[in-house]
């Protein structure tokens, strides 16, 4: 390990670490070391343009804590589909949830080989409950759902966690219509999380950060703005507070301070 806590240049030779990926930038982001050279200059890259983006991204794990805890502690959700997980970090869905029911049920799904690996030496499920993992892409929403569907009841409520993943997909690739798909395959009483960057708070700097990303990424990203956001949630009923900037999202004491703005929105919503 390096002197200022990063992760030493080895891994193991099927890992290309010889450019940057979105899972070990955002681990940098959150103070991570399962991060290489390229990873942390991409991340310095954004943080010149956008100095709050660490901030950012912490809030967006501090939302993920609150509404899988609101979910599983106070609405009674026992079953959880995480799609987009990232790497594993404190916190995670299943060890929030199983702290609340430890008989939770939680599916993770990436595309990432990185990610997965990690997550199965990781992620560890309580006794009671089960985790699994799932190597799938957010598109591929049918395939999700046919292998969700051995550890997960769709006939009762599933909570499907979108925390940072929607804008990895273009306009494009219809990202409202992927959401629909998973959706429909909900049983009444099941729920939607969110979490989204946005385009229209701090406007030029997000902007400025997501063309620099996009430029070392293979696969870019897309800002959108409340009302873009808003559209996943289409016929959904949105808990309280709504669709707000995350560490507004029922703060508590661990999670950022309320009274700043950061450009990345939250939202959980139930289907009726």
């Amino acid at each position: 390990m390096t002197s200022d806590g990063a992760a030493d240049e080895v891994e193991p030779p099927s890992f290309d670490v010889s450019v940057a990926h979105q899972a070990r930038i955002y681990n940098y982001w959150l103070g991570g070391k399962d991060n290489y050279a390229p990873d942390r200059e991409a991340a310095a890259h954004v943080i010149e343009a956008y100095p709050p983006i660490r901030v950012s991204v912490r809030a967006q794990r501090a939302f993920l804590r609150r509404a899988v805890s609101y979910l599983a502690a106070e609405a009674g959700l026992r079953q959880f589909l995480d799609i987009g997980t990232g790497l594993p970090s404190a916190d995670n869905t299943h060890e929030v949830a199983q702290r609340a029911a430890p008989g939770a049920r939680i599916v993770y799904v990436d595309n990432d080989p990185i990610v997965l690996a990690h997550a199965r030496a990781l992620l560890t499920s309580s006794p009671d409950g089960a985790t699994a993992y799932l190597d799938a892409d957010l598109r591929d929403t049918g395939k999700i759902l046919q292998a969700a569907a051995g550890i997960l009841d769709f006939g009762q409520p599933v909570a499907v966690m979108l925390v940072g993943v929607l804008h990895c997909i273009p306009d494009s690739d219809d990202p409202a219509g992927l959401v629909r798909q998973l959706v429909a395959a909900l049983a009444p009483g099941s729920y939607l999380v969110i979490a989204h960057p946005a385009s229209d708070i701090h406007a030029e700097q997000i902007g400025d950060a997501a063309t620099r990303f996009n430029r070392v990424m293979d696969d870019g990203v897309t800002l959108r703005s409340h009302a873009e956001v808003s559209r996943f949630l289409a016929g959904l009923e949105v808990a309280e507070p709504g669709l707000v900037q995350l560490h507004r999202w029922r703060p508590d004491s661990e999670g950022p301070d309320a009274d700043g703005e950061l450009a990345n929105y939250g939202a959980v919503a139930r289907k009726q």
